[in-house]
């Protein structure tokens, strides 16, 4: 199963930026999204932004990541 995770993009550097989630910060390519600027949400795969979106929506996937992850983290 894959699963693309909602990151903000905190650094960019023409086609590669960083992006941080829920405190951890990733260098990816942003090849596949060169309209992203630093503030946007893009969907993270595989080292990859594969679309930019909504901040609200974003949020909203995070808390419930969170909920989920919550079972297994103890």
């Amino acid at each position: 199963m894959c699963l693309a995770v909602p990151a903000k993009v905190i650094e960019k550097n023409e086609m590669l930026g960083t992006v941080e989630v829920q405190g951890i910060k990733r260098k990816i390519s942003l090849m596949l999204v060169p309209e992203a600027k630093i503030g946007d949400y893009v969907l993270m795969h595989a080292g990859f932004g594969i679309q930019v979106v909504d901040e609200a929506e974003a949020e909203a996937t995070n808390e419930l990541l969170k909920e989920v992850s919550m079972g297994y983290v103890e």
